[in-house]
Parts: structure tokens; C-alpha cells; sequence
């Protein structure tokens, strides 16, 4: 039996729906992993692994924030532990890599002290204690260009979630 839907039926309505999404490939997922896992490493915690069930949060989240918020980093209030990234530069510039996005969580980790579990006066640093959570063991991300800018957002979600008040992260 012929289907009813052509491919340029599907690519047409790939194209609409996925409008500014950056698809993540394999090797993209991998590198958000591992950049994830060197940070873990570093403080003896075992290794997240890559969830398309938690990606696909991540992916509705991002593509909601691009549609409705103008990229504006909310949390999704949802079940999952979550970091937002946003990017923006000049028009030209290229899309920074997905992995920047953890760059930046990780480097936080300059303004948490882990002896009294709190970060640096003024300082934010719950990404990076997010990212090194050791009972997180799956992440998922998405990456979205912001309609209308040169700008892009990073949402990764962690299952299950972190950073408990009065808990430590490992």
C-alpha cells in the first residue's frame, strides 16, 4: 500500500516546525556529554549519560522559549534539573558550539566553595553544581537559534534533578 505522505510532504513540514532548531547530532551529543563528564571527573563522579527522553524536554522547553519568550531564560518549572544558555553576537557571527554553554556552567565552579556548599558573595554558580550533581545520571539537551538575532539558546535538563537546598552535589 502507497502511503498518502510524500518525503517532500515531510521535509516541507520538517522545515516549517523546525524553524531555527539546531538539530544536535551524534557527535554534537557526545561532545555535550563529554564535556559534562570532564567536569564530573574532575570531582570523582561517575559519568552522565545521553537521554533522548530528556533531550526531547529539552527540545519543547528550548523551541517554547524561542516561540513565545523571546529567548528569554525562564525555567520550565518541570521535573527535570535544568541550565539555560543564551549567545549573542554581531550579525555574521557564527553560532558559538553547544559545548560553550557548558564552558561557561563549569567555570562557576571558581565561585563555589564546597566546604560550606554556597557560592562566592555575588556570584552565581548553580549551573556548575547542576552539572556535577552526583545523583543526575542522564542529561538531554537542545540548542535553538532566537528568532529574529544572531543569538542562541542552550537548554540541557538532568535527570534526575539537583542542587537540593542544604545538599551538597557529591
Amino acid at each position: 500500500m502507497k502511503s498518502p505522505c510524500s518525503p517532500l510532504l515531510f521535509a516541507t513540514l520538517a522545515i516549517f516546525f523546525c524553524d531555527a532548531l539546531v538539530v544536535l547530532q551524534a557527535s554534537q551529543q557526545s561532545d555535550l556529554v563529554d564535556a559534562h563528564n570532564a567536569a564530573r571527573s574532575a570531582v570523582n563522579v561517575s559519568g552522565l549519560v545521553w537521554s533522548d527522553t530528556v533531550a526531547a524536554f529539552a527540545s519543547s522547553w528550548a523551541a517554547t522559549l524561542r516561540d513565545q519568550k523571546n529567548c528569554a531564560l525562564i525555567h520550565s518549572g518541570g521535573r527535570y534539573g535544568e541550565n539555560l544558555w543564551k549567545w549573542w553576537g554581531s550579525p555574521g557571527l557564527p553560532a558559538p558550539p553547544a559545548t560553550d554553554a557548558v564552558a561557561a556552567w563549569v567555570n562557576e565552579r571558581a565561585d563555589y566553595n564546597y566546604a560550606s556548599n554556597t557560592c562566592a558573595a555575588g556570584k552565581v554558580c548553580g549551573h556548575y553544581t547542576q552539572v556535577v550533581w552526583k545523583n543526575s545520571v542522564r542529561v538531554g539537551c537542545a540548542y535553538v537559534q532566537c528568532n529574529g538575532m544572531n543569538a542562541y539558546l542552550v537548554s540541557c535538563n538532568y535527570d534526575p534533578p539537583g542542587n537540593y537546598i542544604g545538599q551538597k552535589p557529591y
